[in-house]
């Protein structure tokens, strides 16, 4: 699969990911997505899929969520879908199909109280995030059940354990 991550972090001191691994865990979750049939036809035409990636502060963070989703918090993800129109995205050299904006601050913090690895965590969100971008949600039990269980099966692939598991509670 082909696949382009453009990854934005104007914030040395964010202590985020590299870009190599962002990328692998997009790809990983672009390669096990199978919810979207216009993914699928994408694929089959060879044009190659693209994915912005911000990394953001708290503060920035903030301000797009209360922008986007009317909360007044920073939050860990965002997930944009770009949603261009089929006609539109055959007339064009890849295939957009959206943006995330990672803060994080939030990302440490949560691994840190839920017990994970930060960089586990990272690839969990990434990989989250994108199947936002390919049309999957947890709006209600099923969902949720399914999204979980291909994030769970996505990151297997990476050997990182089950991000569902609450680890909050075993002594470090």
């Amino acid at each position: 699969m082909n696949v382009t991550v453009d990854v934005i972090c104007e914030h040395p001191s964010l202590n985020a990911p590299d870009s190599d691994s962002i990328a692998s865990w997009c790809t990983a979750a672009l390669t096990h997505q199978t919810a979207s049939e216009s993914l699928h036809e994408q694929q089959r035409s060879g044009q190659p899929f693209v994915i912005s990636v911000r990394i953001v502060d708290r503060d920035e963070a903030a301000q797009l969520n209360h922008q986007y989703r009317q909360k007044d918090y920073a939050t860990n993800i965002l997930s944009f879908p770009a949603d261009i129109p089929g006609i539109v995205a055959a007339q064009l050299d890849e295939y957009p199909l959206g943006d995330l904006v990672v803060c994080a601050d939030i990302v440490i913090e949560e691994a840190q109280a839920q017990g994970k690895s930060t960089i586990d965590h990272w690839a969990h969100l990434i990989v989250h995030g994108v199947l936002h971008l390919c049309g999957m949600d947890h709006q209600n039990d099923e969902e949720a059940g399914l999204m979980e269980q291909l994030e769970i099966r996505i990151l297997e692939g990476f050997n990182i354990a089950n991000p569902y598991y609450d680890r909050s509670n075993i002594p470090a």
